[in-house]
């Protein structure tokens, strides 16, 4: 139903293995499981103001932007800076069996949740069954 993908995450592990350091940090983390009828994934945004979130789908992509700015200012001289600042992307490729028309979005805590409603023609249905004889008609040629 949801298929991750990241195209530089084998160069990653591959300079992790050679230098012994991460190349990037993980800037969105994110958790992904079904609920009933619907996928949830929780995104880690910390810092990110809601106005900064955008989220968009286009084609069974679901892309994920987010902002976080770096405190700056007159009087402000950085003495430590490990959180990193800029602008985040994440994409998930999402299955047609979900209902792209229905993801519900909120932001607490810091925390990004979707909530993707299972497409109703994905769902599990029950076939009626029914008994009788069936007549067959004999073809005359």
């Amino acid at each position: 139903m949801l298929v991750r993908t990241d195209p530089f995450q084998a160069l990653d592990r591959l300079t992790q293995q050679f230098f012994g350091a991460a190349t990037r940090s993980a800037a969105m983390p994110l958790d992904a499981y079904r609920e009933g009828d619907r996928f949830v994934v929780h995104f880690d945004l910390p810092g990110v103001s809601p106005e900064s979130i955008e989220v968009d789908v286009q084609n069974d992509v679901l892309t994920v932007k987010a902002e976080r700015t770096a405190v700056t200012g007159d009087g402000v001289r950085t003495l430590i800076s490990e959180r990193p600042a800029g602008t985040f992307s994440r994409q998930l490729f999402l299955g047609d069996t979900l209902d792209t028309d229905h993801i519900e979005a909120g932001y607490d805590a810091g925390v990004l949740t979707l909530r993707i409603p299972v497409a109703e023609q994905a769902k599990p249905r029950k076939i009626a069954v029914t008994s009788g004889r069936v007549e067959r008609k004999a073809i005359n040629a």
